[in-house]
């Protein structure tokens, strides 16, 4: 069983030191798929799952995760703004724990308030189709909430040497 973090530095303290990971954008409908590169510099949209039931859609996820070689995955957890949780946050913690029971790899979440609304704004503004638009936003949301993920745990890891770095230069 899998072990599921709401603290992204214990998630990246579960990670190898290299080794994809994915990123989930859970909708009711569909789930944006999104992945890094093995040094988890750049997130990238993969794809969009159509939602149909947890065995199917994780089937599809898993198949993903084999190819890619994943050592873990971040899911977006949508947060209402003033913090609270609400059903969305909740059913996607239910998706964490049924996923935890089938893969080994670590889970983190990463607040996602806001990511769909951005990621919208920002095709808009490129002119994009309302279709195009309703066919990309997802991996493209998902691409967004990984690459937060990865831009933090970057920023503990310099703060981490930084730290340690000054530690051995006292004498």
């Amino acid at each position: 069983m899998a072990a599921i973090h709401d603290d992204i530095q214990r998630f990246g303290a579960d990670l190898p030191a290299i080794g994809q990971v994915i990123g989930l954008d859970l909708g009711t409908k569909t789930i944006g798929v999104a992945v890094s590169d093995p040094a988890r510099m750049i997130a990238s949209p993969l794809e969009t799952i159509a939602r149909k039931k947890f065995t199917l859609d994780a089937e599809r996820l898993f198949a993903i995760m084999a190819s890619r070689r994943c050592v873990g995955l971040v899911l977006g957890l949508p947060m209402n703004m003033d913090g609270t949780e609400g059903p969305r946050a909740q059913a996607t913690r239910a998706f964490a724990r049924n996923l935890s029971q089938r893969v080994e790899v670590p889970i983190g979440l990463w607040d996602e308030r806001l990511s769909t609304a951005a990621v919208e704004r920002l095709l808009i503004s490129f002119d994009a189709s309302r279709k195009r638009r309703a066919e990309t936003v997802d991996k493209l949301a998902a691409a967004y909430i990984l690459q937060g993920a990865l831009d933090r745990l970057a920023a503990l890891r310099r703060n981490s040497r930084d730290s340690q770095a000054g530690e051995r230069a006292e004498p």
